[in-house]
């Protein structure tokens, strides 16, 4: 998933003959699932027409303070409602105007407005582009925040070849994702985390299991995951979905699969989350063909543990931050102390199967989060995707 989903762009187009290029840029802002708004300079409708942005982007286009009908397109709605401005093309008259201050269209008006981020995209003929008053306007421009996306080289409109076309709508994109990336907390951080039931097998058709769905450990990658980090899911069998986000998914089925897909990434991820539900017993002989229901009236399984894959890990971490989960149905607070300390956690996140809005299948959860010096932080019950983002905001506080 792009850091762009739901973001709102406001694009302005100004009247440069790259304005044509508007039209594929909102294509593609669309594509990556953010909601765009279109205003342009009254020139700018020389070069591309407002139907066409207005389609693309399902959205209004407005040139003027004033519309057809005398209402006032108040600007400053505009600069609040976006989470990030885009000026592309931005021509060499523009850019002079923005540098100076110079309030005399709806695009101006609305950029001198703008508390969000504002990208800009140059685009003019090479001289231009290297003359020292444009050259001195970009780095104004930069020096007040503004953030430029520089001009690529190639065919310009008078026929001559250099540097001053404006960046292709797809690098444009690129670049954004880039920048906004690299603003996340969690930018270049690895994180592991585990999710769901696991599954072992008596016959080749019944297992051990339990009612976890996987939404808790879900939800936190996606946090994650939006908040800039490089996320590896390891699942036990779950119908949750990531579908739509840049999780590298790991499934697995038994106790043991888990212990070595959780060891086999360990040593190169900054943070561990393990909020899968392990099965802590496995039959210790696995029938290969279905057991048949014989007459007498009882029978019996032989179980062994499973490896304890969070004290495992717990032994061997060196820099990685770890966390993990006690799901308890008394002395809760007395058990999760105990397991965070006999496992080496950096917190424990607790929550209780008394509690009616937590525990497994449900789209709630209520939390505390117990330190590894015993202070308890309790939280409210949210939905599971707020309950991942405090816990997601906690390890942000310790990294």
């Amino acid at each position: 998933m792009s850091v762009l989903h739901s973001k709102k762009i406001l694009l302005a187009v100004t009247a440069g003959i790259a304005a044509y290029k508007a039209a594929f840029l909102v294509r593609g802002l669309i594509k990556t699932g953010a909601e765009v708004k279109v205003i342009m300079t009254p020139d700018a409708q020389n070069f591309v027409t407002p139907l066409t942005l207005s389609t693309l982007s399902k959205n209004p286009v407005e040139w003027e303070f004033f519309g057809e009908k005398g209402d006032w397109n108040n600007h400053v709605e505009y600069a609040l409602w976006a989470d990030y401005m885009i000026i592309a093309p931005c021509t060499a008259n523009t850019l002079s105007h923005m540098a100076d201050g110079t309030c005399d269209n709806l695009v101006l008006a609305t950029y001198l407005s703008a508390k969000c981020p504002v990208y800009f995209a140059p685009a003019m003929d090479l001289d231009m582009y290297k003359h020292p008053s444009t050259l001195e306007n970009i780095e104004k421009l930069t020096s007040f925040g503004n953030i430029c996306i520089p001009a690529e080289a190639g065919e310009l409109a008078s026929g001559l070849v250099g540097e001053g076309r404006m960046a292709e709508p797809e690098n444009i994109i690129q670049f954004i994702e880039k920048s906004i990336a690299a603003s996340l907390p969690l930018y270049g951080k690895k994180i592991l985390v585990s999710a769901g039931p696991t599954y072992e097998n008596i016959d080749p058709v019944r297992f051990i299991g339990n009612y976890s769905s996987g939404k808790m450990g879900f939800e936190i990658a996606k946090v994650a995951t939006s908040l800039g980090a490089d996320v590896t899911l390891v699942s036990g069998p779950s119908h949750e979905s990531v579908v739509g986000y840049p999780i590298r998914r790991v499934d697995v089925i038994s106790a043991n699969n888990m212990y070595n897909a959780m060891h086999a990434e360990f040593n190169n991820v900054d943070v561990v989350i393990m909020s899968a539900a392990v099965a802590d017993y496995r039959p210790k002989d696995v029938a290969e063909q279905k057991i048949k229901k014989e007459n007498d009236d009882n029978m019996t399984i032989e179980l062994i543990k499973n490896p304890d894959i969070l004290k495992s890990l717990g032994e061997i971490k060196t820099h990685q931050l770890l966390v993990g989960f006690a799901l308890e149905t008394n002395n809760e607070e007395e058990y999760a102390k105990k397991k965070l300390i006999k496992k080496n956690l950096d917190f424990i996140v607790l929550n209780s199967m008394q509690d009616k809005e937590a525990g497994f299948q449900k789209n709630t959860n209520k939390i505390t989060i117990i330190d590894k010096d015993l202070s308890m932080q309790q939280f409210d019950a949210k939905t599971k995707t707020d309950v991942a983002k405090d816990i997601i905001n906690t390890i942000i506080t310790k990294l």
